[in-house]
């Protein structure tokens, strides 16, 4: 082992203040909107202060954030007046024991100085997300013979596992330091052909919460996605019409109609009305064609009679 503590752990309110710092630097263009929506999601799915740091490595500490300052070595003031309200109090439970069944303690109860809990061929869970503490140090002690036992914690509480396993084990990943007003779990005992689990989770009402400021943060991305291709639309159409006011005969000698309109005075018409004069000039073209070729036909006969030689008249 070489004695190094894991990182400390990340709060909820210390990966606000992270996002409100993301969200600062991209309204005053430190960050693009690509940027911001890579750092953000990363920042909401933080675990520890190692993945927070580098988020924000590279901007300006904002007012936000200016106290109090997010450091690994301190915790949130929030935090600590919440701990300070929740040591304190009658233990409700002292003992968990389950025989080829199991046990429970969760929600709002009140953990002893010291919990004993024992397991044959079964299993049992300790949560302490909801619970309040009789004093600042507590002891779990677990005892687990071909069954299990798991154990929950807060993320920013301090955690000790130094249990035994034979043809068992005690989970050790949870162990580390945690909030400075938080209280300390020391979680002992003995596991025979059996296991002990030592976890830290977020408490669910804390998850809803995550869940509705992602929610949120994806409806203002949203809109703001929507602004920014609104204003590229915008940008494109002046650029448009700005190009017709520089060479406003562009659209008709594309299509070969700039030249003077004698029947209209010499005006021509907008773009809009360019098909419907194209079809009118066709059909007065039709009807110019069709009397030359009737006066043409009419010639023909003329020049016929005056010959006198008519086929239905030598026939006669």
């Amino acid at each position: 082992m070489t004695g190094e503590l894991p990182p400390m752990r990340a709060s909820d309110a210390e990966r606000e203040r992270v996002a409100e710092a993301l969200r600062e630097a991209v309204a005053e263009g430190r960050l693009t909107m690509e940027e911001f929506e890579e750092r953000l999601e990363l920042a909401y799915t933080a675990r520890t202060h190692v993945d927070l740091e580098p988020l924000v490595r590279d901007l300006p500490v904002p007012a936000s954030m200016a106290s109090p300052t997010p450091q690994p070595s301190r915790a949130p003031a929030g935090a600590d007046a919440s701990w300070a309200e929740r040591i304190g109090g009658s233990a409700t439970s002292r003992w968990g024991l389950a025989v080829m069944g199991g046990f429970q303690r969760a929600g709002r109860w009140v953990m002893p100085r010291a919990f004993t809990s024992v397991v044959v061929m079964g299993g049992g869970e300790i949560d302490l997300r909801d619970a309040r503490f009789e004093e600042r140090d507590v002891v779990v002690r677990c005892f687990a013979v071909m069954g299990g036992i798991s154990v929950i914690v807060p993320p920013d509480v301090e955690v000790h596992v130094n249990g035994v396993g034979i043809m068992g084990g005690f989970d050790q990943a949870a162990t580390g330091d945690g909030a400075p007003e938080a209280p300390r779990v020391t979680v002992t005992g003995l596991a025979i052909w059996g296991a002990v689990a030592v976890e830290r989770k977020r408490r669910k009402a804390d998850v809803q919460r995550e869940k509705e400021a992602r929610r949120r943060e994806k409806a203002e991305l949203k809109r703001l996605r929507k602004e920014r291709e609104a204003e590229r639309e915008l940008g494109r159409t002046e650029q448009r019409l700005g190009a017709q006011e520089r060479e406003p005969d562009a659209p008709e000698r594309e299509l070969g109609l700039d030249g003077p309109r004698p029947e209209l005075g010499g005006a021509r018409p907008g773009v809009g009305g360019l098909a419907r004069e194209r079809a009118e000039r066709e059909r007065v073209l039709r009807e110019e064609r069709a009397v030359e070729d009737r006066r043409g036909a009419g010639e023909r006969r003329a020049a016929g009679g005056a010959g006198g030689d008519r086929p239905d008249d030598a026939a006669r």
